[in-house]
């Protein structure tokens, strides 16, 4: 079984599940499938808005897409998430990233 097969059957027992949703959209970005994995990453920030890895790689697959306003504004969203939690790790990933983008 494929990875996304076998995401999409944790979803299914479990659609609340961030970690299964995370490697889901994962895996539709790193298949080329951008506006998939971006709802996917949605869908998990919706039901999870303290997932703080998923603000990032949502940024950064926007910012591969040229999306710069969109990956700005995710990443925005990212570090008050990261704040939230005192995830300082992912704060400076991702300030890190907003300086470089936001010019």
């Amino acid at each position: 079984m494929d990875k996304v097969a076998a995401l999409k059957e944790i979803l299914a027992m479990d659609p609340t599940n961030a970690f299964a949703r995370y490697g889901l959209a994962l895996e539709f970005v790193n298949n080329g499938q951008l506006e998939t994995g971006l709802a996917e990453f949605e869908t998990l920030l919706a039901d999870h808005p303290d997932y703080t890895p998923g603000y990032f790689m949502a940024a950064q697959a926007l910012a591969k897409a040229e999306r710069i306003p969109e990956a700005i504004a995710k990443l925005n969203h990212g570090i008050a998430s990261a704040r939230r939690t005192n995830n300082n790790h992912a704060l400076s990933e991702m300030q890190g990233m907003l300086d470089e983008i936001d010019r």
